[in-house]
């Protein structure tokens, strides 16, 4: 499987990611386990988590994700793999995080608690990426980033990113970084699909200026491009099926972001472009995502082993110019599916 470096870092990872957020809800400990190993037996050497999974969080299981992986990578060459891990945003944002009292922010104190916490989870005394799961813009940008420095400084975190960004917050960041000569973030985390090109307005041109690496989660637009929501289908148990019928707001707006008219007649066209191919929509979708200058690692999730198949089959797929031509053609026609 091919490598990139994360950013200006020394670190180099898989072009494709494990994300972690299923576990522990969508599939038990067994599942889990099995996914990574299949994960890692088919090359890939890097695992994304946070001290908030699984999803949709709770202060019951905020953390058991952490605990799961920390117990897998236990049987493990800890040295093979790269782990990433975020700390979470300020509780006064869009949403307040069932930790650390419902007092969550981004300053020394928290950030200490958080990374305090995770190492404990990971049974690691290092974490190779430390991310901003999102980010606090009314806050002084230099007492966060000097609070990582120092995690960097004295080990305990290899390298920094950020995640849920804005164009303004990175090159805010970028520029409290250079001018105070504290650690950069290296890497950025944001929503970016066939569904979702809004990273391609503005802040991929920061990535590629700056050396910033995009980590793209939720490259199938959360299960939304595989199809199994078109033709008035939710699925028991999938995801959107469930926060579909969520009672708090914010979880019923985010389905309803993703799973939409738009959504899905752009699903619709991808799935028969992927038919003219001759390969798996999922392989389309994940194969499209990595073929990026400015994307790093592909950030991939599953609930059963099986699902890796198709995205693994993109390790070995290269869209030439006229397809990548037909994709523009319908993401044109169709502007912003989750707007």
């Amino acid at each position: 499987m091919r490598q990139n470096r994360l950013g200006t870092s020394a670190i180099v990872v898989s072009d494709i990611c494990m994300g972690t957020m299923t576990f522990g809800k969508q599939c038990d400990k067994s599942q889990s386990f099995r996914i990574m190993d299949k994960a890692l037996d088919a090359g890939i050497d890097f695992f994304d988590t946070a001290e908030v999974y699984p999803v949709p969080a709770t202060s019951d299981t905020a953390g058991l994700t952490e605990e799961w992986v920390g117990q897998w990578m236990k049987e493990k060459n800890r040295d093979s793999i790269i782990i990433a891990t975020k700390v979470a945003g300020a509780a006064h944002g869009w949403w307040n995080p069932p930790v650390r009292g419902g007092k969550a922010a981004l300053d020394r104190h928290h950030i200490r608690k958080a990374v305090e916490g995770s190492l404990t989870r990971l049974q690691t005394d290092f974490i190779d990426l430390y991310q901003i799961h999102w980010t606090d813009h009314g806050m002084r940008a230099e007492d966060t980033i000097e609070a990582l420095d120092e995690l960097v400084c004295e080990g305990k975190v290899r390298a920094i990113g950020t995640s849920n960004e804005n164009a303004y917050g990175l090159m805010k960041s970028l520029w409290t970084s250079d001018l105070c000569g504290l650690a950069r973030f290296d890497t950025i985390q944001n929503n970016f699909s066939l569904n979702n090109r809004r990273f391609e307005d503005e802040i991929s041109n920061i990535c590629i200026q700056e050396k910033v690496s995009l980590l793209p989660y939720s490259p199938l637009a959360g299960g939304v491009l595989t199809g199994k929501y078109n033709d008035g289908n939710y699925p028991e148990g999938a995801r959107f099926s469930r926060y579909l019928q969520n009672k708090q707001p914010r979880i019923k707006e985010m389905a309803e972001r993703f799973v939409n008219d738009k959504s899905l007649a752009t699903t619709a066209k991808i799935m028969v472009l992927a038919g003219e191919l001759g390969i798996d929509v999922v392989t389309l979708a994940t194969a499209w995502s990595k073929q990026h200058n400015f994307v790093a690692s592909t950030i991939v999730g599953a609930s059963h082993e099986d699902q890796l198949d198709p995205i693994l089959a993109a390790v070995d797929v290269t869209l030439d110019d006229e397809t990548l031509i037909k994709i523009d053609t319908i993401t044109k026609d169709i502007l912003y599916p989750m707007d």
